[in-house]
């Protein structure tokens, strides 16, 4: 019995077809596709999301990254000629909103609780504060970065 299904479709294009598939799900949360498509793409992102969430205690942000093509002001791929080919130019999007949220958040709540700010150390206080800013600055560049990418 075959580990994934074929799709009808050379295994070059199957690979492309389900990357982008892919790509367009963790870019905008859902898609619309045939239902063997869809169980291969679910196969694929679920590995990702996997890979993600166990590496996301070894680093401070957990940063998912995309291949996508950079469009022009019609919404047509922009194209460059590389060795008298014809090649497509690719943006690496990282989305690290999430994660973002979830620091800005834990940071606030952090800094109004009042058994925090009166029982910690000073400098603790204020190491929370320049994380807390830090955090925001990085949420709106990331913020910037998506609104660029749409």
């Amino acid at each position: 019995m075959a580990k994934y299904r074929k799709l009808g479709r050379t295994s070059s294009q199957r690979k492309a077809l389900l990357r982008n598939q892919v790509t367009a799900l963790l870019n905008n949360g859902k898609i619309v596709t045939t239902e063997a498509k869809a169980k291969e793409v679910q196969k694929i992102a679920e590995g990702i999301i996997a890979l993600a969430v166990k590496e996301k205690d070894n680093f401070e942000e957990v940063t998912v990254k995309a291949k996508v093509a950079r469009k022009d002001k019609d919404g047509k791929r922009v194209k460059e000629v590389v060795d008298g080919k014809k090649v497509t130019k690719f943006e690496t999007v990282e989305k690290e909103i999430k994660k973002l949220e979830g620091e800005i958040k834990r940071g606030e709540g952090m800094l109004s609780n009042p058994n925090f700010t009166s029982k910690a150390p000073a400098a603790k206080v204020e190491a929370e504060k320049a994380k807390l800013e830090d955090y925001r600055s990085k949420y709106a560049a990331a913020k910037e970065k998506l609104a660029k990418m749409n």
